[in-house]
């Protein structure tokens, strides 16, 4: 369930239709990820020099589906645990109710921490805080989401063909937060474009990679020594 399709990223940041990171030859670490996080990955790996690593994807849409990310997740690492030196899953909880956990741990590999990407690219305990202050009302939106938000939230949830539904699915909502990983003006328009479409207050936050770019920097310096 690799993602087959080459992913449009700028220059050298592309993958290959079997899913890899094209510009690595001998790499020695293998990340796992969720494909939504494949531009920020590419990104810190290019300007960490983080050339020991290689990067595949399984399809953003798993997402959508998260009871099919741990099978998803056990299929890659048994694929190419023989080509790598070690392997680690950039996926958080992601819906999957502490399968995906359990089912790293009987593999042997490491994951990121966190309940989902929203709580790592805040930082973990900066978004734990937020919600032990109250912010329960929130929707979130990554640079990812903006980009693809009638992709992933726009149709899948029938607000297309039933915009009636905005009430039931929304209506326990206040916000609509950006939590944007890149300072774009052309996004942040199109996310308060999101807001109001979906009815709701808009508010940006820039959060950069967070605990993505402390966590990976963490595995590098490991594989280092």
């Amino acid at each position: 369930m690799e993602q087959r399709c080459a992913l449009m990223l700028p220059n050298d940041e592309i993958l290959t239709e079997a899913g890899f990171d094209s510009t690595e030859k001998s790499a020695r670490l293998l990340l796992i990820a969720c494909g939504a996080l494949a531009h920020e990955i590419l990104a810190l790996k290019r300007a960490n020099g983080w050339d020991h690593m290689t990067l595949t994807c399984l399809p953003a849409k798993l997402h959508l589906y998260p009871d099919k990310i741990t099978q998803a997740v056990a299929e890659a690492v048994e694929k190419h645990r023989k080509d790598f030196d070690e392997i680690f899953i950039v996926y958080a909880d992601c819906g999957t109710g502490g399968l995906l956990q359990a089912k790293c741990d009987e593999l042997g590999v490491k994951m990121v921490e966190g309940p989902h990407c929203y709580s790592f690219f805040e930082g973990n305990d900066a978004f734990a805080s937020r919600a032990d202050s109250g912010e329960i009302t929130a929707f979130y939106l990554t640079d990812f989401l903006v980009k693809q938000f009638d992709a992933f939230v726009w149709k899948p949830m029938g607000l297309d063909r039933h915009p009636e539904l905005r009430d039931m699915i929304f209506g326990n909502y206040t916000k609509l937060v950006y939590q944007a990983q890149t300072n774009d003006p052309k996004l942040i328009e199109k996310a308060r474009e999101c807001a109001a479409r979906l009815d709701l207050d808009f508010e940006y936050r820039f959060t950069g990679y967070g605990d993505l770019a402390t966590t990976l920097g963490a595995q590098a310096a490991s594989d280092a020594t």
